[in-house]
């Protein structure tokens, strides 16, 4: 069976010997204030650097989820407001969490294949975060580079937040560009659900810093000083960083990772947009995802596709949201081989072209 649902996603198959390591190798039961654990977290750091591209100065946190980074960012560092970005259903999620702790939060909708003027944006001079879904996995949609650093540099005494949940991992992104960046790993890492890496600029350590936010169990001061000695200040997923180190010593740098999902990408779009009775969800190939590529058509076509794919071992992600009825999504994740979308191209021109 192939999976190209979108999260959780596909796993690399060696994640199957990585878990049999991790119980032969007393994982499942090592302390996690002892020398073992905090040597583990050390290196699974350090090759995230190496393997991401991650500046030595940006600081690396473990959380449990990209919804727990929502709540963390709006607890440590919004003593006022945020304004959100959006153009999906993700987006609006992470506006309605921020909202429920900061009413004076807002936000501003944006279509499938529009890209908002940055410098019409209305966030104020009191706003504390600029939170933008890099790349929205409900509508397969993607800000770019460009997009990001024109927002960035419009900025003031803001800080500017990334939702790199569905790309982390799968596209080559310029950190420097933003303050925090985070991502769960059920998507581009090819990992079990329970991880999320969350990544900050010495800009927003200083500013969480100077907030000294302490009520809650995963501020992100106390998270700070636990990290200063390579710990966590909870009892953290052992199991879900081992796994990721694991990963990130066999895969490949994210340059390399990178060009080869752009060029399958390409490849799809060129031919769901020519070859099938399905189209691309999102028109203007500027704002398309590189990581999910979402495909529309009438509900009765959807449906006969996805349960005609599933009859012949492919696993397709549902529409989401606004989207749910009339769209299916395909992951475009490292963990998922060429042979499967070989096997869902061969599929589509036989029995949907």
């Amino acid at each position: 069976m192939y999976t190209f649902n979108p999260g959780p996603s596909a796993v690399y198959p060696a994640v199957r010997q990585y878990l049999t390591d991790a119980f032969d190798e007393g994982w499942l039961s090592v302390p996690h204030r002892g020398e073992r654990f905090t040597g583990l977290v050390r290196q699974t750091v350090a090759d995230l650097r190496a393997k991401l591209n991650i500046p030595q100065d940006y600081t690396v946190f473990f959380l449990s989820s990209a919804t727990e980074c929502w709540e963390v960012l709006t607890q440590s560092l919004t003593p006022t407001k945020s304004f959100h970005l959006y153009s999906g259903a993700f987006g609006e999620k992470w506006l309605d969490y921020a909202r429920a702790l900061r009413p004076a939060s807002s936000g501003q909708a944006f279509g499938l294949d529009e890209l908002p003027n940055v410098h019409t944006l209305p966030f104020t001079d009191d706003t504390d975060l600029v939170c933008l879904t890099q790349n929205e996995t409900s509508n397969a949609t993607q800000l770019r580079d460009g997009f990001i650093l024109n927002v960035f540099n419009r900025l003031g005494n803001a800080l500017l937040a990334i939702d790199a949940t569905s790309s982390l991992g799968g596209i080559q992104l310029k950190y420097i560009k933003a303050d925090i960046w985070f991502a769960s790993v059920q998507k581009a890492f090819g990992l079990p659900a329970g991880l999320a890496l969350m990544v900050l600029s010495p800009r927003a350590v200083a500013r969480f810093r100077h907030l000294n936010e302490r009520a809650h169990y995963n501020s992100l001061t106390a998270q700070y000083e636990k990290m200063l000695n390579w710990q966590t200040n909870y009892t953290p997923n052992v199991l879900g960083i081992y796994l990721l180190s694991r990963v990130l010593h066999d895969r490949a740098p994210i340059k390399a990772v990178h060009q080869h999902l752009q060029d399958r990408a390409t490849k799809l779009y060129d031919f769901f947009e020519s070859a099938t009775q399905l189209s691309p969800l999102v028109q203007n190939p500027e704002t398309r995802s590189t990581t999910v590529i979402g495909l529309q058509g009438p509900p009765a076509l959807i449906d006969e596709v996805k349960r005609n794919a599933l009859a012949q071992g492919m696993q397709l992600g549902n529409g989401y949201g606004t989207w749910k009825a009339n769209s299916l999504r395909i992951a475009n994740f490292p963990a998922i081989p060429d042979a499967a979308y070989e096997k869902l191209v061969q599929f589509f021109a036989k029995d949907f072209a």
